[in-house]
C-alpha cells in the first residue's frame, strides 16, 4: 500500500510537469521527499530484516518505481534533452543512490529541520539529473524550479 502510495504520488508530480526534463526532477524529488519523510518506514519497507519473507513486494516495488523513472528518463531522451543511454539501467542506479543517500546506512542524520531536509533533497535530485545527463546549469534550474511538498516534509 505504501509503494502504491509512492508510485501514485511520483506520477502526479510527473504528471503535473511541464516537460520531460522538469517531470524526471519532479520524478526525482517526489522520491526522495517521499523517502525523507518517513526514513524509518522507507528503512523497513527496503531493507529492514523481517521475519516473513518480503523480498518479492520489495522487488516489485522497485521495479515499478524505477520503471516510472525510467519512463521519465526516456521521454527526455526522445525530446532531446538527454543523451541516448539505457535507461532502465540508469533508472536503477539513481533509485539505488536515492535511497542509499537518504535512508541507507550511511545516510546523515542530522536532517531534523525542513531546511536541511530541502537542502538534501536538493542535493540529490541535481546529483540524479547531473548523473543521466542534464547540463549544469539547466539541472540546478530544474531543482530551483522543483516544487516540494511543504506537508510532507513537516514533522519528517
Amino acid at each position: 500500500e505504501v509503494s502504491r502510495d509512492e508510485l501514485a504520488a511520483i506520477r502526479r508530480a510527473a504528471d503535473a510537469a511541464p516537460g520531460p526534463s522538469s517531470a524526471l526532477a519532479a520524478a526525482v524529488t517526489t522520491v526522495a521527499v517521499q523517502v525523507l519523510s518517513q526514513r524509518k518506514l522507507a528503512w523497513g519497507i527496503l531493507a529492514e530484516p523481517v521475519d516473513v519473507d518480503v523480498s518479492v513486494s520489495r522487488l516489485a516495488s522497485r521495479r515499478e518505481i524505477s520503471g516510472e523513472i525510467a519512463a521519465r528518463i526516456d521521454a527526455a531522451v526522445r525530446a532531446g534533452h538527454l543523451p541516448a543511454q539505457d535507461t532502465a539501467l540508469a533508472a536503477t542506479a539513481l533509485l539505488g543512490a536515492l535511497h542509499e543517500s537518504l535512508v541507507g546506512p550511511l545516510a546523515p542524520e542530522n536532517l531534523d529541520d525542513s531546511a536541511k531536509l530541502r537542502d538534501a533533497v536538493q542535493t540529490v535530485t541535481l546529483l540524479a539529473l547531473r548523473a543521466v545527463g542534464v547540463m549544469d546549469a539547466r539541472a540546478r534550474g530544474l531543482v530551483v524550479q522543483a516544487v516540494l511538498p511543504a506537508k510532507a516534509l513537516v514533522g519528517a
